[in-house]
């Protein structure tokens, strides 16, 4: 892969007299593992809600693979090649594992709403979601309800919902939060593998798991980015330590609520 996968052009986004983020420039490379790092409140959840669809841009432009995609809905983003994860688990806890990853995977497939079309007939869509479990190493519990799931296969769960569909770039929100040291561990190979070929673009406290996949750091503070550069420049970078450093700035780069802006 070459070229830019994702470009944020003079981005600005305001909740009224408010502004949040603050003309952010950014460009992703393809098959690059990006993180965006920042104090609490920086801006990192209404800049991934911004690229995914979620909330209008207020100025500046998005594109993806090339293509403008600012303040189009989510659900076309996604068939455009994009999909996210949230920071709170989101799947459908009465069906099966396998159905939750099914569902991910109808549109894409050609499944639309039908009375006639049943989906449990499909050989090729059974096989592409038993390869996805697979992907993400949830096979054994194939038919449990997966809110029966541990957290952390819960998690991984989202992470095959997000790939399913064949996104060439995938945004993961705060992917280890919450887990014990081997859960993280655990799924920081998981993003590892299923990162292979795609785009990575991640917001994540946990500094281990930043410098341990991230190609490139962007550091984002009070809506701005002050660094964006190798994990190696970042870490040394005294702007980014000074960012880190009191409690004006919202803390250590040990956590982050789920109320950032």
């Amino acid at each position: 892969m070459s070229g830019n996968a994702l470009e944020l052009i003079d981005l600005h986004k305001s909740f009224g007299p408010t502004p949040i983020i603050r003309g952010v420039n950014l460009a992703i490379t393809a098959g690059e593992r990006h993180a965006i790092i920042g104090p609490n409140g920086a801006g990192k959840s209404t800049l991934f809600h911004l690229i995914s669809g979620r909330y209008e841009v207020s100025e500046g432009a998005i594109r993806l693979n090339g293509r403008d995609i600012t303040n189009k809905p989510p659900f076309e983003i996604n068939r455009m090649g994009l999909s996210r994860s949230f920071q709170v688990t989101n799947i459908f806890p009465r069906m099966s594992v396998f159905e939750n990853v099914r569902c991910a995977l109808l549109y894409g497939s050609g499944h639309k709403y039908s009375f006639w079309n049943l989906v449990n007939r499909s050989r090729a869509l059974t096989e592409r979601a038993d390869f996805v479990l697979e992907e993400v190493n949830l096979t054994a519990h194939r038919n449990l309800p997966a809110g029966l799931l541990s957290y952390a296969d819960q998690r991984a769960l989202e992470i095959g919902i997000t790939i399913a569909g064949g996104a060439e770039v995938i945004m993961l929100d705060e992917p280890t939060a919450g887990m014990s040291r081997t859960e993280t561990d655990r799924v920081v190979d998981l993003i590892r593998k299923i990162s292979e070929n795609r785009t990575l673009v991640m917001v994540e406290h946990d500094m281990g798991v930043v410098f341990n996949l991230a190609n490139r750091i962007s550091v984002l503070v009070y809506g701005e980015i002050i660094a964006s550069d190798t994990p190696e420049r970042v870490r040394a970078s005294a702007a980014v330590q000074e960012a880190y450093l009191g409690t004006e700035h919202g803390g250590s780069d040990n956590g982050e609520g789920a109320g950032d802006a």
